[in-house]
């Protein structure tokens, strides 16, 4: 690809140049360490889980981690996420509780959407995180339409629409570019462009130049970004959200980096990617890098390490003991929140599954 993609921390840690990005202390850093430590280790303890028989699905966001926290440390709190299937570690950074995540994994009666979203499909309207759909891109238009909403009401919210790769084949993306670039809406795409959908290699996808480049037809600014570079993704999300809030318009990110594990759960990778490919990548590990950049700087040990790690693990299992003595959902709620009074046909309906279940 002709375009580069923008760098600011070195594979083996090292900063290319003097300063850090504007505004990060050091305090941000050991932050963004923390949040992607806990997204690792959430997927590993998950993917266990999963293979244990307790969870129905998962999908790892692993070698992603640098993509997704980077970007997600600069929107603020106030500005919505339009996620895709592999950034519940911006809604747990956050502030979102760890006993909600597995709450909503397991389909309790604590859940927010009352156990009925597919596992990964989080949302939590206090945290202002949207629940996605499996079918691809469409929360792209779900994005553009609140960000059309924002610049309407004269707010200066700023929507995050993510995607992967694969979800810029869809009709839907091109919509929402489009919608996004006429009205100059206060909205960052932010493309994780893992190599892979699914087991569609990316250049099978797209004959362009990469994917930044086609926000050029729709009227607005592509960067393509080390997606494994954590601080180099946060200063180009942090610009192109502070030009979106200053009514400057939206840009396309493409965040380069690699899907380490399967799709999701479903999938086995092996069966269509070469071993030495996910070795190559591998060795540019978004955690890895970061964390040499932290020991250099003074501000992580091995030590430090360790004990963060167990304390990650601790309120996990904490979380994961606590979400499994939960109860199910009642079965009325099967019916609410259709409509703001359940129908007399629903009501009916219900009452006729109780019977056949045998239930009061």
């Amino acid at each position: 690809m002709t375009q580069a993609a923008y760098q600011i921390l070195a594979e083996d840690g090292r900063l290319t140049r003097k300063d850090l990005p504007a505004g990060l202390t050091d305090k941000d850093l050991v932050a963004m360490h923390r949040a992607m430590l806990t997204t690792r280790t959430l997927d590993n303890r998950c993917m266990l889980l999963q293979r244990q028989g307790r969870l129905g699905f998962y999908g790892a966001s692993q070698g992603e981690e640098g993509a997704t926290i980077g970007s997600g440390y600069a929107f603020r709190p106030t500005d919505w996420v339009f996620p895709a299937l592999r950034q519940s570690g911006i809604l747990l950074m956050r502030g979102w509780p760890l006993e909600k995540y597995f709450h909503h994994m397991f389909g309790t009666a604590h859940a927010v959407e009352k156990g009925r979203s597919m596992p990964m499909h989080f949302s939590d309207r206090q945290f202002n995180f949207v629940t996605w759909s499996s079918s691809m891109a469409t929360q792209l238009l779900h994005a553009a339409g609140a960000a059309y909403a924002a610049k309407v009401k004269g707010e200066d919210t700023v929507m995050a629409g993510y995607l992967g790769d694969g979800a810029s084949s869809e009709g839907d993306f091109h919509c929402a570019m489009n919608f996004a670039g006429v009205w100059k809406l206060p909205m960052v795409f932010v493309c994780q462009n893992n190599q892979w959908a699914i087991s569609v290699p990316f250049k099978k996808q797209t004959a362009s130049d990469g994917i930044a480049v086609k926000a050029q037809a729709y009227g607005f600014e592509g960067v393509r970004v080390d997606g494994n570079d954590i601080l180099a993704v946060y200063e180009v999300t942090k610009k192109a959200v502070d030009k979106a809030r200053s009514g400057g318009g939206p840009t396309l990110i493409e965040a380069v980096t690699y899907r380490m594990q399967g799709h999701s759960s479903s999938d086995d990778p092996t069966r269509y990617r070469d071993a030495a490919e996910v070795q190559r990548w591998a060795e540019r590990d978004p955690i890895v890098r970061f964390e040499r950049f932290l020991t250099a700087r003074g501000l992580l040990t091995p030590q430090q390490k360790e004990a963060l790690e167990a304390e990650i693990n601790a309120a996990i299992t904490t979380a994961i003991e606590v979400a499994e003595k939960a109860p199910p959902p009642a079965f009325d709620t099967l019916i609410q929140d259709v409509f703001r009074e359940p129908t007399p046909r629903l009501v009916r309906d219900v009452t006729e599954l109780k019977e056949i279940r045998g239930m009061k």
